[in-house]
């Protein structure tokens, strides 16, 4: 297929990527409306990491890793590279000899929809992955696609220079426009939890917190003893 390889796109500020580098992705996806999740299917390689990052996007054929060595040359410091097919593909087209050129390059991660193989390799050189498959299936360059271009990854449409957070709890996308405000917005989140969490330490319950007692009566949910519900006469804890 013909593409399109576009060098440098507009990016997200550093200082704004770095501020919602600080933050979890559950927090950056509440804190804007639960949006720009990527979907419960990609899964972090490694454990107790969190980045974020400008995505560098590569869009390419199933099987056929071409564009990501296309990629490597459009990636720099503070990137995440994202990748996606243009149909279904659970094939290994990442690992560590990629991995091991955009470290190099001051990259921070890659995330991408189909698979992933030398996962130990990765884990011990440090270098974050998120993918939807572990296979050491493997590919060939061949065919034509396009880098710095707008992917789809779960529905959501990621463009070069966007920001993207990514942990244990999978990954999430914020537009370059928006990442100051998302910063912002994840910042007043995370002082409301501590304020919550401060509040459950000293005994205080969620449904008053959060004032859910209307709720469940609106509901129709009724509180009975076990007699009243069982009808038995049996005491509790005999």
């Amino acid at each position: 297929m013909p593409g399109v390889i576009v060098t440098n796109p507009p990016k997200a500020e550093t200082k704004d990527v770095d501020a919602l580098a600080g933050y979890g992705v559950a927090t950056v996806h509440e804190a804007m409306g639960r949006t720009g999740l990527l979907g419960h299917h990609l899964r972090a390689n490694q454990r107790d990491t969190r980045v974020a990052g400008t995505a560098v996007t590569v869009l390419s054929w199933p099987g056929d890793n071409l564009m990501i060595h296309a990629a490597v040359e459009q990636c720099g410091e503070g990137d995440i590279l994202v990748v996606t097919t243009t149909s279904p593909s659970t094939d290994g087209m990442f690992g560590e000899l990629f991995a091991t050129a955009l470290k190099q390059r001051g990259v921070r991660g890659v995330v991408t929809n189909a698979g992933i193989r030398d996962t130990a390799e990765l884990r011990e050189m440090g270098f974050p992955a998120w993918s939807a498959a572990v296979s050491a299936q493997g590919t060939v360059k061949a065919t034509g696609g396009s880098v710095n271009v707008p992917v789809v990854i779960g529905g959501e449409v990621i463009r070069p220079g966007d920001v993207i957070v990514a942990d244990d709890d999978g990954v999430v996308v914020v537009s370059r426009e928006t990442a100051r405000e998302a910063a912002q917005k994840s910042q007043a989140r995370e002082d409301k939890e501590a304020a919550t969490r401060a509040a459950f330490l000293e005994g205080q319950l969620g449904l008053d917190r959060y004032g859910l007692r209307p709720t469940l009566e609106r509901l129709g949910v009724e509180y009975r003893t076990y007699e009243e519900h069982t009808g038995s006469s049996e005491a509790a804890g005999s």
